[in-house]
């Protein structure tokens, strides 16, 4: 049987023992043998489930990522309006990184892993179908010319980059954010994407 210690398998512990140096640390100055120190496994036993540091950062770093647009999803469908919906996902995007604070430093923080880097198949892969649910629902919004067709790229920075800005602060121990901030950061973002004059709106 297994021990207290060792009720979750070597990958799990693995996997939450670079969670927590990454985020203290970041992935550059963190070391393998602070990797195994952390989880407390063996030589043996991180080779039986990953090549590299890089693979564990790639692992962790897509499933975060699948964690947060899974969130982001589900919220943003349970909205039919344009201005619900977009104050909605940065009141979503400020309330996951508070419940999830290292994972949320990582996919901040971090460079995702690229296309043939450990994970970053899987990572554009999520990428790829995220943007595509984010499309399906942006759409109908914009052919009722609530938004305006944007790029993705431009509709990330208006829709959630001040959010960002103020997790980063929250991380740094800088600022912690009051409710009405971030009702300001909801009215902010649907201020910068709404189509000037949306009827409805």
């Amino acid at each position: 049987m297994k021990s207290v210690k060792n009720g979750r398998d070597g990958r799990s512990r693995i996997i939450e023992g670079a969670l927590r140096r990454f985020s203290q640390d970041g992935v550059s100055a963190t070391t393998l043998a602070s990797l195994r120190e952390e989880s407390g496994v063996s030589v043996g036993s991180f080779y039986h489930h990953f090549a590299s540091k890089e693979h564990v950062y790639g692992v962790l770093y897509a499933e975060t990522q699948a964690m947060y647009q899974s969130a982001f999803v589900t919220e943003l469908e349970k909205h039919a309006s344009a201005r619900d919906g977009i104050r909605a996902i940065v009141a979503l995007h400020m309330a996951w990184c508070g419940e999830h604070p290292e994972r949320a430093r990582l996919l901040i923080s971090e460079r995702p892993p690229r296309r043939h880097e450990p994970g970053g198949t899987e990572v554009s892969e999520q990428r790829r179908a995220f943007f595509r649910q984010v499309s399906e629902w942006w759409l109908p919004h914009t052919e009722a010319r609530l938004l305006p067709p944007i790029h993705a790229t431009m509709c990330y920075v208006l829709w959630l980059g001040p959010a960002q800005e103020m997790c980063r602060l929250w991380f740094a121990g800088a600022h912690q954010p009051t409710p009405e901030e971030i009702e300001s950061l909801c009215d902010a973002a649907w201020l910068s994407l709404r189509v000037p004059g949306a009827p409805g709106e």
